[in-house]
């Protein structure tokens, strides 16, 4: 059989070979070079500072990200932030500005984001405590502020800062304010009558729940969905929320519901020379809504510390409504309504974080504006809470040294194996939200540009027209203490057309409220301790 002959085949196969090994060699060349040559670009483009980032090149103005996501304010470049002389003494920016994405100060997003959320307040502090609570609220969704001043909040220097701040709406306490409030809806009726007549705390509690009535008003024209009163040492706590949002977690409440329910955590300061109490302090003790019963009680005894309560203060937590008709406040922590009773939920997870007594001189302060004796029966007048009269007496009677070693036992966690025990069982938790964004807007300067702000916009004739309108309300709201006497008249007078007795009214207006103590009917829930 004859051998085929493959040499025709063979002879073109010889010819490609030194074609295809050039190739290779070429492209084994571009793969080396190609990945080199791109490093060292990116090199070259970073040492310059030519690089910049497509999402940031692309995002648009005024777009919401969450604050803490860049820079730590924590890290040592946070710490070179330069002190002022001023009453905005730490309010000032650091050299670098680690929020870079707060474009706008003024935070004037639009009104059509829903739900619109409104803050209530009746306040005397400076503008260093209400500059981060408020812009605090402002990242989080609140949009609109109605700002009941009086004392230092309503002094020149503040109230020409607050008036330029979009969502802002001052009311002074004056004499007018006053009349129109004696002849308002609930000083006529008899649930919040018992607090009526007493100084100090009582007499807070009143001014607030008027404040509130006449804040649904004006909520109801703003168009807002919802409303909360706080106070000014008082942050809203939205944890379990999307992107740590007011404004979606009240989105998400079922449309049935009228009231949710914010449990208080309470602040547990572990020095005594805190100055800001809003970046300082990151310890907090959880509500009993939020413990289980058997922790809650089993760990009494180490939780108080031998104080009167598991709470220095209040423990039934804030409440936001939603706004609809014949809405009215039910005391300062509550909200009710006429015509039925409200449904309510209670939050598992969101809070409101309380800063009591954070600093030692809120020991003090609360003696200087308040002229009960410091007798056991005359703080009984005075205030609602029992540390409260504690420390009433102890700041009007101890000497400074004996006020300090008070303050020392009795508010500072100084012991840490007690600290360490509770922050295992979950008593204590520790929360640096609200301390990264307070700290961020501070190291962005949008509180320093508030204030420059305010300064640069007004001519001199405006800024002393100011001066003498905010001095002229300061005084009166200072003078005017004739409310009661003012206005019992309008308040007997529409009893007596009504034919009515106070326990046929409407229940007492919820005051503040210590958290569940220890008695038998506990012993036996948790079968003993």
């Amino acid at each position: 059989m004859p051998i085929p002959n493959y040499n025709h085949l063979q002879t073109p196969l010889r010819q490609t070979q030194p074609s295809s090994s050039s190739s290779t060699s070429r492209l084994l060349l571009l793969l080396t070079f190609l990945p080199l040559t791109l490093a060292a670009l990116a090199f070259v483009l970073q040492w310059r500072g030519g690089l910049t980032d497509p999402a940031t090149r692309w995002s648009p103005p005024g777009s919401y990200q969450f604050p803490g996501m860049e820079s730590s304010p924590l890290s040592p470049i946070s710490r070179h932030s330069t002190p002022s002389a001023s009453d905005c003494l730490n309010l000032g920016r650091s050299v670098t500005p680690s929020f870079p994405y707060y474009q706008d100060w003024k935070f004037d997003r639009g009104s059509n984001l829903k739900p619109k959320i409104c803050i209530t307040t009746s306040t005397s502090a400076g503008l260093e405590q209400i500059l981060p609570w408020m812009f605090y609220h402002k990242v989080i969704g609140v949009s609109l502020f109605f700002l009941f001043v009086e004392g230092k909040a309503a002094s020149p220097d503040v109230t020409r800062v607050l008036q330029s701040i979009p969502g802002v709406k001052l009311i002074f306490r004056t004499r007018e304010l006053e009349e129109l409030q004696a002849k308002s809806r609930i000083w006529n009726e008899t649930w919040l009558s018992g607090f009526f007549y007493k100084p100090c705390n009582y007499e807070l509690f009143v001014k607030q729940s008027l404040n509130m009535e006449m804040a649904i008003t004006m909520a109801r024209d703003a168009g807002v969905d919802w409303i909360i009163h706080l106070d000014t040492d008082e942050l809203v706590h939205p944890v379990g929320a999307q992107e740590y949002s007011l404004r979606q977690l009240l989105h998400d409440v079922p449309g049935n519901v009228d009231m949710v329910i914010f449990p208080n955590y309470e602040s547990s300061v572990e020095r005594d020379d805190i100055k800001e109490p809003f970046t300082e302090v990151s310890m907090f003790k959880k509500n009993f809504d939020h413990l289980p019963k058997d922790t809650y009680f089993g760990m009494y005894k180490e939780s108080t510390r031998g104080n009167p309560n598991y709470f220095l203060t209040y423990g039934n937590g804030k409440s936001a409504a939603r706004i609809q008709d014949h809405l009215r406040p039910n005391g300062a922590h509550r909200w009710h309504n006429y015509m039925k009773t409200p449904n309510e939920i209670k939050l598992e997870e969101a809070a409101v974080l309380h800063y009591t007594y954070a600093k030692f001189s809120d020991l003090t302060s609360r003696r200087d504006r308040c002229g009960c004796k410091p007798t056991k029966d005359d703080v009984k007048r005075c205030f609602m809470l029992e540390f409260d009269r504690t420390a009433f007496i102890v700041a009007s009677t101890a000497t400074q040294k004996e006020i300090v070693d008070w303050y020392r036992e009795h508010v500072v966690w100084g012991d840490k194996d007690v600290k360490i025990k509770l922050l295992k069982k979950g008593i204590l938790t520790r929360i640096n939200a609200p301390k990264v964004i307070i700290q961020g807007l501070r190291e962005s300067g949008i509180f320093e540009s508030v204030i420059a702000s305010a300064s640069e916009t007004r001519s001199k004739e405006k800024f002393l027209s100011s001066i003498s309108i905010s001095s002229s309300n300061s005084s009166k709201a200072v003078a005017s203490q004739s409310l009661p006497s003012r206005s019992n008249k309008y308040q007997a007078t529409a009893r007596k057309a009504l034919g009515i007795e106070p326990d046929e009214w409407h229940q007492p207006a919820v005051p503040p409220q210590s958290p569940p103590g220890i008695d038998v009917e506990t012993l036996n829930l948790v079968g003993g301790i």
